[in-house]
């Protein structure tokens, strides 16, 4: 499972700011990312968004 943290930034919502996170996965076990950059992620709290892959930092297991 792929764990990261998002930073966020001045126009990111609060509660997501320093959250963890788990990359939402493709049926062949890849992320889901966007042309311009973007993850597609699953916060603890179960809300999904997508956020600026950029901001996200892999969490050391």
């Amino acid at each position: 499972m792929k764990r990261y943290t998002y930073l966020g930034d001045r126009l990111t919502d609060p509660a997501l700011k320093g959250q963890l996170c788990t990359a939402v996965l493709q049926e062949n076990g890849l992320c889901i990312r966007g042309r311009n950059g973007n993850m597609l992620v699953q916060f603890e709290n179960g809300r999904e968004a997508n956020v600026i892959g950029r901001l996200l930092r892999k969490v050391k297991e």
